[in-house]
């Protein structure tokens, strides 16, 4: 049996990878600092999933510590680092400290511990401002913020280490926008403070526990103004992880966009979130977010032909999703304290 090391398991989108590799009979270690996640949700997957995980406390810039920690293992599932588009562009060092200078002591740790098969987690922010569509995984990059560089930059990072060290095997996934939670409930989206992202923002407002959303711009060049993003389910994220976890071999590099192919803008996002749960969202239109682009959606063409993925759940059943993680945990993990 195969123990995959992952960075940032008890996190959103780790948390649900765990599950389904738990669930798939590979052994998981979690490595997490817990600054954006919580020790409950590593609980809530044993749970779930019927089985124990080896969870380790720390930061990816300690190397000797993740060195001890990674011993044994097979594989690198890297989801650690920061991800505010809005907050790398006001703080931007943050973001080239925790993910850049945060991933390069893992390969560093990893080296020591002769692990040598990484999947690692970047961003459709890399392309920037689309200059076609829908974006395949050959178009320019040039992302428009701090956050998009970092991943960049380990991209070319990881690209140089391939090329320079022979049985080494790399897979980036490039996210859209991930969104939703697990079924169950269980485990879901946490964010600290007043959310980044667009429906743990709307669930909160849902919940009453804030008072309206803010919608960044209503002027772009989109059907009814506001930006247009591809948004996939969580579910089919985590699944494509495991597609991509069965393809490494000893010598490849490969990358994939995850998404679904499409674009709902935030307004179609609001509608469709009131329509199948029953609930008003009220919203103010705002200035646009620095670093923000119009429209983005992939083309996922390249992971269904290689990895045999495809993502199959629909935008009501992200929005259902994510309601009923909310009603379930008001407070988030908190709510079980």
């Amino acid at each position: 049996m195969k123990t995959i090391f992952v960075t940032g398991g008890a996190g959103y989108i780790g948390s649900h990878t765990v599950l389904l590799l738990l669930e798939s009979g590979y052994r998981v270690k979690i490595y997490d600092n817990l600054s954006n996640s919580h020790l409950e949700a590593v609980k809530r997957i044993e749970r779930l999933s019927g089985k124990s995980v080896e969870f380790i406390e720390g930061d990816i810039r300690d190397t000797d510590r993740v060195a001890n920690a990674l011993q044994g293992s097979s594989a690198v599932i890297h989801f650690a680092g920061v991800k505010a588009v809005g907050e790398s562009v006001s703080n931007p060092l943050k973001y080239y400290d925790n993910n850049v200078l945060g991933t390069i002591e893992l390969l560093k740790a990893m080296k020591q511990s002769e692990v040598k098969k990484m999947i690692f987690s970047s961003s459709a922010s890399i392309y920037g401002n689309p200059q076609y569509l829908p974006i395949d995984e050959q178009h320019p990059i040039n992302p428009t913020n701090p956050y998009g560089r970092s991943k960049f930059m380990l991209e070319q990072i990881l690209r140089d280490i391939y090329d320079t060290n022979r049985g080494y095997s790399f897979g980036i996934l490039r996210y859209f926008n991930p969104i939703g939670a697990h079924p169950s409930g269980e485990i879901g989206e946490d964010p600290q403070g007043i959310p980044n992202n667009l429906l743990p923002f709307i669930t909160q407002v849902a919940s009453g526990k804030l008072d309206k959303l803010r919608v960044f711009g209503n002027d772009y060049d989109t059907p009814d103004g506001t930006g247009v993003r591809d948004y996939i389910h969580v579910m089919d994220l985590a699944e494509g992880h495991l597609r991509m976890l069965e393809k490494l071999d000893d010598n490849s590099f490969d990358i994939y966009n995850l998404g679904t192919g499409r674009g709902y803008s935030v307004l179609q996002i609001i509608k469709t979130f009131e329509k199948v749960n029953g609930i008003n969202i009220p919203y103010e239109i705002v200035s646009r977010r620095a670093g923000d682009v119009p429209v983005s959606y992939a083309d996922v063409s390249k992971a269904q032909k290689e990895l045999g993925w495809r993502a199959k759940r629909g935008l009501e059943d992200m929005c259902k999703d994510a309601w009923r993680w909310q009603l379930k945990n008001p407070k988030g993990y908190r709510s079980s304290m």
